[in-house]
């Protein structure tokens, strides 16, 4: 007890309450507050997540820096979905030599928990890269990812994998997406125009290129290949998000010089002159962006 409370105490018998060294957490956010969400590691650290959230996709802030930190490895290109129930699901590259990705989620997008690593179950995998998420007209909810057997710079393969639960815990087992690779990696698919699209690396040429498919399974048709919509090459890590207005927008991080950029279509074919994205540049690295549903009025 120092002097000043001592004396205080001696000339009113009273220990009068000091203030708590620590407040009271203060409450979470509603996450459905941030029209976009963004998922990244950092170009300095893979082995913790980061959250951003934008009002318009273009610039992001930091909700939450050390959002989460996997028990073991390291936690690359994580991608994001928002279920149904109210939970957010991230799946990640968990190491560069592995046979295996790794699954966290969240309700508040500040919280996580681990959920579950899971291998390949397939003879010779050496490396799993970049899994993404997308979820079918139907609700069925799959994760894409690219296999090598023969190192990081094998030829990779992109595969599917299907949930056969709601909780996202059990899944199918991989399906090749026949007419992409050999040598394609973050594979990032949409619906539009009647057609899956799909956004995919190609690691011999160093572009991102398109193709198209009837179904998710295939056959895929490359559309576009080179630097057809000028983003350039040495990129990679493309991630599409729907606009408001019906169009789209794509980043892609330009891997060699760590400078991220995002471009956008209302066709899919013909794209605007990338614009550097303002505040995490040099910064985040392969991520995906979310955009939310509007939360309901009280």
């Amino acid at each position: 007890m120092n002097a000043r409370l001592f004396a205080i105490v001696a000339a009113t018998g009273t220990l009068l309450a000091m203030p708590a060294a620590s407040q009271q957490a203060a409450p979470v956010p509603d996450p459905l507050t941030y029209p976009y969400v963004l998922t990244s590691f950092s170009n300095g650290n893979a082995t913790t997540m980061s959250v951003y959230v934008s009002e318009d996709a273009a610039t992001f802030r930091p909700l939450a820096l050390t959002a989460f930190v996997p028990p073991t490895g390291l936690i690359r290109d994580p991608s994001i979905i928002r279920r149904a129930d109210g939970w957010y699901h991230v799946v990640y590259t968990t190491d560069w030599n592995n046979d295996e990705i790794g699954f966290a989620r969240s309700r508040d997008l500040i919280h996580w928990d681990h959920v579950r690593n899971l291998k390949v179950p397939l003879a010779g995998v050496t490396n799993t890269w970049a899994p993404e998420w997308f979820v079918d007209e139907d609700g069925s909810t799959h994760v894409i990812y690219a296999l090598s057997r023969n190192g990081p710079d094998g030829q990779f393969q992109p595969h599917i994998i299907t949930a056969s639960n709601d909780d996202l815990t059990e899944w199918g087992a991989p399906r090749p997406m026949v007419g992409l690779g050999p040598n394609y990696i973050d594979t990032f698919v949409i619906r539009e125009g009647g057609l899956y699209q799909a956004f995919i690396k190609q690691e011999t040429t160093k572009f991102i290129e398109r193709a198209t498919a009837p179904t998710l399974d295939g056959p895929w048709t490359i559309v576009n290949t080179g630097d057809w919509a000028g983003w350039g090459a040495f990129t990679e890590g493309q991630a599409l998000v729907r606009r408001p207005d019906g169009g789209w927008r794509i980043y892609f991080d330009e891997y060699i010089q760590k400078r991220y950029w995002h471009s956008d279509s209302d066709d899919l074919v013909h794209w605007t002159p990338r614009v550097e994205l303002a505040g995490l540049s040099g910064i985040a690295r392969h991520f995906t962006v979310l955009r939310q549903p509007r939360p309901e009025a009280p």
